[in-house]
């Protein structure tokens, strides 16, 4: 198979899982899809590079995550200087029902949960993509999933 037909083979697996992911780390279809869309152009750039890798989706993942912060630091001083001079709202983000539940996590907490259940990655990729160690994608994940039972076992008590 030719190097861009196997991008594309790629491409077609793993897309859909990079925008849910992204999309519920960024609480925005848009943003989550603008994200990932560039870190597919960059891998397509260095698709000979990047499919040789170990992770070529993890790897992906990294830069989406990446492209995602610049953005949203980006947006983030936009809206500052719209707070400045008064000019209008800020746009709540669209909300999945998960993301409710999901959106009280830290960041850190958030990105680990996404990766794992909507990117389907392994800790070892999650760790690669985040940047940090497997051990402490572990803790990350324990402690969010602490978190998320305590408030599921919270609204179950509130709906008796």
């Amino acid at each position: 198979m030719d190097g861009e037909g196997d991008f594309e083979a790629w491409y077609r697996q793993v897309h859909p899982r990079l925008v849910s992911s992204l999309t519920l780390i960024a609480g925005d279809v848009d943003l989550g899809r603008d994200a990932v869309d560039e870190a597919c152009a960059r891998a397509l750039e260095r698709w000979s590079r990047v499919r040789a890798m170990r992770s070529p989706a993890g790897w992906t993942y990294r830069v989406a995550l990446h492209v995602l912060r610049r953005r949203q630091r980006r947006a983030g001083r936009e809206r500052e200087l719209l707070a400045q001079t008064d000019r209008g709202p800020a746009f709540p983000p669209q909300l999945m029902e998960v993301w409710l539940v999901v959106a009280a996590l830290p960041l850190r907490q958030r990105t680990a949960v996404a990766l794992r259940h909507i990117g389907d990655l392994t800790e070892n990729e999650i760790a690669r993509a985040m940047g940090i160690t497997r051990s402490t994608v572990s803790s990350t994940l324990a402690d969010a999933h602490r978190t998320l039972a305590g408030v599921l076992a919270e609204e179950d008590v509130h709906d008796v």
